[in-house]
């Protein structure tokens, strides 16, 4: 079974944090800062992921999860997802905080 994720980025240029679900975090980084494509994220680069957390479902549920949160069009709703204290409820029950890698 494919694993799915939500990542949210910070753009320190433009100040604004992005939401987006995928099932490779490495790589969709990756097409945020790099694609030749003309869109929101090309326009606000470089991006630097903040946290990425597993979807405890499916690639529907990772997408239903990703529209709520981009529903609340709210910086303080993302910056208390972020926060480590935050205890997770309803539909974001589903998210696991995936442990950062410490050097």
């Amino acid at each position: 079974m494919m694993k799915y994720f939500i990542y949210i980025l910070y753009s320190e240029n433009s100040n604004i944090y992005y939401t987006g679900y995928t099932s490779n975090v490495e790589k969709r980084i990756s097409e945020h800062n790099e694609s030749d494509k003309n869109t929101f994220t090309s326009k606000h680069r470089p991006w630097i992921l903040k946290e990425y957390f597993e979807v405890l479902g499916t690639e529907a549920d990772a997408m239903k999860i990703e529209k709520f949160i981009k529903k609340q069009k709210s910086k303080i709703f993302i910056e208390k997802i972020l926060d480590s204290e935050t205890i997770f409820t309803g539909i974001l029950a589903q998210l696991v905080r995936v442990p950062k890698l410490r050097d």
